[in-house]
């Protein structure tokens, strides 16, 4: 019998995994919960009837057409490319139509938990173009976050109970592996980490189909013509801090692991 239903196992069809959710409009936040116990990295899904917390390797983020954007002719803004140069901005101001991620420490476990802070640490980032995420400040002025284009790892604090969103920016069409890790100690002073990959498709394309290929390195696409209706101004993203109410008042603390 055992023979049998070992036989039976072997030959019986695989389940197929879990279909990827795509997101391109509406609420999300990624942070780190407490599942079955175990600290782990998940994004909570507001777009749903109910707030629903989702594994990251069920969840695609989609920048669409409606998030490209002129680079600016500010030199303040030079890191993002060439003036005139078509990027994809998910702005630090929600717009409707573009997906709008970002990032807490609120989970009420983590919140009773956490002594003080999270780290927040980009550990790699695979795509076709170059990532970046920054914050405007009160003054409108770009105060980075991470950027692909240095060196790696990058670190940033999250104090413990807040709610932050930021500029996310993309300079190529295609899917952005963000490989991601979020650590914190503890009141008991236990150390507690988790390492997940974020998935974002920047452009009009199958972006399920895309994170699905993404074991395969993404070919560069060629940078998209630019047209009189795509030259959207950058004030939805450039007024900054002070337009975005927050839950809690964030203080960010930034800092490049040497």
């Amino acid at each position: 019998m055992k023979l049998l239903a070992a036989l039976f196992l072997a030959l019986a069809p695989v389940a197929a995994p879990t279909e990827q959710a795509v997101i391109s409009n509406g609420h999300v936040d990624l942070g780190p919960r407490f599942v079955d116990g175990r600290w782990t990295i998940q994004l909570r899904d507001d777009t749903a009837a109910a707030p629903t917390w989702r594994p990251l390797d069920t969840v695609v983020l989609q920048a669409t057409s409606k998030a490209r954007i002129a680079v600016p002719n500010d030199p303040a803004y030079q890191f993002l490319g060439k003036p005139g140069q078509q990027i994809w901005v998910i702005p630090q101001v929600q717009k409707d139509g573009i997906v709008w991620p970002g990032w807490n420490t609120q989970d009420p476990e983590v919140a009773r938990r956490v002594d003080r802070e999270v780290t927040w640490t980009l550990e790699n980032v695979r795509g076709p173009g170059t990532f970046t995420l920054f914050l405007n400040s009160d003054f409108g002025k770009p105060s980075p976050v991470f950027d692909s284009r240095k060196q790696l790892p990058q670190e940033t604090g999250i104090d413990v109970n807040t709610h932050v969103h930021g500029n996310w920016t993309f300079d190529a069409e295609g899917i952005y592996l963000l490989d991601v890790a979020m650590t914190a100690k503890l009141i008991d002073g236990q150390q507690v980490t988790d390492r997940r990959t974020l998935r974002i498709y920047a452009g009009d394309g199958d972006a399920r189909a895309a994170a699905q290929d993404a074991g395969q390195e993404p070919k560069r696409a060629e940078p998209p013509t630019q047209t009189a209706d795509d030259r959207i101004q950058l004030w939805w993203f450039v007024v900054g801090a002070g337009v975005v109410l927050l839950a809690t008042t964030a203080v960010i603390v930034i800092r490049r692991r040497r």
